[in-house]
């Protein structure tokens, strides 16, 4: 009671500056989690990766690969340390059908080559697993969400997308893809294209990325077309990405398609497949 008396004769005496004092205290203890969690980052970097069954094991297992790989380069490293910041956000998650989209290694706060090893590592050593059907859609919309979630501020803000097929389930790919540019994100692709076109394959999966899936300031797509051409893709496509540069022309290698890609021709062959 004594310790409470004191309290308030020191109260009466300074008059508002006390009560001013108390107020401002109690407003910056409500407010330091939330201004310690907006972390300011050069990037906020979603990697969301295809493991639908038109990979075959031998292709996802160079995809897991080149991202871990990429993340161990000096290239990278580098890149990280020019930003603004000097730091990223990555998570990386896999993706297949609507019903499909695992975290593999969650919102992970990258500021040089320690903490990007550290990532590689634990991305090196998850299982890679395996689903049914193909939703880009889905997986954009999923990291969109995942941007909601990561407690940083970013300068840009990133969904890298890779995947050997067209979207064939879910929402349509262009309303997704627009609906990221809306929030400001970027959305960047990796198609990969190793196989003749054939059971649920298209021609040109480059410029159905182009036209369907990527979108939004400096976006571009970097297609994987050999075995051999992973590792270097995706690193040079990290690259980029952490940097914030367009890559030049010659690098994207656009196959020369006669006309837009139809962005919905993976629903088309899906309905196709099914009436026989």
């Amino acid at each position: 009671m004594r310790a409470l008396r004191v309290r308030g004769r020191l109260s009466s005496r300074t008059g508002g500056w006390t009560a001013l004092f108390l107020a401002t205290a109690i407003a910056s203890f409500w407010l330091a989690p939330s201004a310690r969690a907006e972390t300011e980052v050069d990037v906020a970097l979603v990697l969301a990766v295809d493991i639908s069954f038109s990979m075959d094991t031998d292709e996802q297992e160079l995809q897991r690969a080149g991202f871990v790989e990429a993340l161990r380069s000096p290239e990278v490293h580098e890149a990280i340390g020019r930003g603004l910041i000097g730091q990223i956000a990555v998570t990386y998650f896999e993706w297949a059908g609507v019903a499909d989209r695992h975290v593999i290694v969650p919102w992970t706060l990258i500021d040089g080559p320690e903490s990007a090893i550290r990532f590689a590592e634990d991305l090196e050593f998850e299982r890679i697993n395996r689903a049914r059907r193909t939703s880009i859609a889905s997986a954009i919309d999923f990291g969109l969400d995942l941007m909601e979630e990561s407690g940083v501020r970013a300068l840009r803000r990133v969904i890298d997308v890779s995947g050997d097929g067209p979207n064939n389930e879910g929402p349509f790919v262009t309303a997704a893809r627009d609906r990221a540019i809306a929030r400001g994100v970027t959305v960047n692709g990796l198609p990969i294209m190793l196989k003749r076109p054939g059971y649920l394959d298209i021609e040109h999966l480059d410029q159905y990325y182009i036209d369907c899936v990527i979108g939004g300031p400096g976006a571009f797509v970097v297609p994987v077309r050999s075995p051999g051409e992973f590792i270097d893709a995706i690193r040079t496509k990290l690259v980029l990405e952490i940097a914030g540069e367009i890559p030049p022309r010659p690098l994207i290698r656009l196959a020369q398609a006669e006309a837009p890609a139809d962005c919905m021709i993976g629903e088309r062959q899906w309905e196709y497949r099914n009436r026989f």
